[in-house]
């Protein structure tokens, strides 16, 4: 019998609700074993596509042009443009690509700054294959997904406040420019280069030109 036969019988029509699409996902890892291995734990999943993969930030700027993926598997640590970087160009060039964090490491300031960038989510790479899934498709859903371990991190403390030109000069050196570089890309003498740093160091708790580097890579800060 036919569904029309059925209705016009007056018998019940089981409608099937439609199963959604997969979610179109790039894989960015600098380690190509590590990605074969994210690749092989998503492959046996039907909700998941993997559409592409990328070894770096530029790569896979390039991919999310070509591709445009639902999302990005990225990971943190990679050399060249690294994975907060790379969010933060995917928020400027392309904001309908939502972005997963996966990292090693579960340090507190990477997922801020992670956050700040326009990650939805941060996921350790020990995490089963089940949790990964799980945050996938929380972000996707338009949600977010924080692994255990770095939980609430996102949320443990206010951006410091910083001027304008305190923002200039502190991505500048974070670009390992000297003090007399930055002065000459800015039009300001070197003293207000150096008064400024001498700021940035106490509004960032920072004892040291090293630890002030490391803390405006942790807060995303690195984007000329």
């Amino acid at each position: 019998m036919t569904d029309a036969d059925a209705i016009a019988s007056g018998a019940a029509v089981q409608v099937q609700a439609p199963v959604p699409a997969p979610v179109r996902l790039v894989l960015v890892d600098d380690h190509p074993l590590v990605r074969d291995g994210l690749r092989a734990r998503l492959s046996v999943v039907p909700a998941v596509e993997v559409i592409g993969e990328a070894a770096s930030g530029v790569e896979a700027l390039r991919l999310a042009a070509r591709l445009a993926p639902d999302l990005m598997l990225v990971d943190v640590g990679m050399k060249g443009m690294n994975g907060i970087e790379l969010a933060q160009m995917l928020r400027l060039h392309h904001p309908d690509i939502r972005v997963l964090m996966l990292s090693m490491y579960d340090n507190r300031e990477y997922v801020r700054s992670a956050v700040r960038a326009g990650a939805r989510g941060y996921v350790l790479k020990e995490s089963p294959a089940g949790e990964i899934l799980a945050a996938i498709e929380a972000v996707r859903a338009g949600g977010s997904y924080f692994s255990a371990a770095v939980a609430g991190a996102e949320a443990d403390e206010p951006l410091p406040q910083l001027t304008t030109r305190e923002h200039e000069v502190l991505v500048r050196l974070a670009h390992g420019k000297s003090n007399k570089a930055v002065a000459r890309d800015l039009d300001i003498s070197v003293r207000t280069v150096e008064t400024h740093r001498l700021s940035l160091r106490r509004k960032l708790g920072a004892d040291s030109a090293s630890e002030l580097l490391k803390i405006a890579v942790a807060y995303g800060w690195t984007t000329l």
